[in-house]
């Protein structure tokens, strides 16, 4: 590492507070200094462990931040005035339609044109388009203010 950065600087200028997250501390080191383009080995070499367990906590880290943005949007989703289920199998071209009709019905404005919604679809939920087909269930919902969200409906639901 040609220049050494402060990880507890860094945190700082972003306004890390450990008592607020779902990181650590250490977690939030190590995404602000990958964040940073620091390679593993060196933050390793700085926070005195190895890169193999450096490579680990930037792996559960990753894991908790996808487990708080899926329990984000399933709490901006509870109160959401638009609900569509989408079945496998469906078109992905009968999508657009689908939810903007359930917006009107609904009184929402969505804040996607179709080629943007089925690109959203597509970059929320891995797998969920191949072929012009939905390969999963899917659950989209439209917040008051016309934000999508989209999810993979659970095994559970579904059953």
């Amino acid at each position: 590492m040609d220049e050494q950065i402060d990880p507890d600087e860094l945190l700082a200028a972003v306004g890390f507070d450990a008592d607020e997250s779902v990181l650590t501390r250490r977690q939030a080191e190590v995404l602000a200094l990958r964040e940073n383009d620091v390679r593993q080995s060196d933050i390793g070499d700085l926070l005195g462990t190895s890169r193999a367990n450096i490579s680990s906590i930037e792996r559960n880290a990753r894991e908790n931040v996808e487990k708080a943005r899926q329990t984000v949007a399933f709490a901006n989703t509870l109160t959401a005035p638009v609900r569509v289920d989408i079945e496998a199998g469906t078109d992905i071209y009968d999508i657009p339609q689908t939810v903007y009709a359930a917006c009107d019905e609904a009184g929402v404005e969505v804040n996607y044109g179709s080629s943007n919604l089925l690109q959203l679809i597509d970059d929320s939920v891995d797998g969920a388009i191949q072929q012009d087909t939905v390969q999963v269930p899917l659950r989209i919902d439209v917040t008051n203010d016309g934000v999508v969200h989209v999810r993979e409906r659970s095994a559970e639901r579904r059953g």
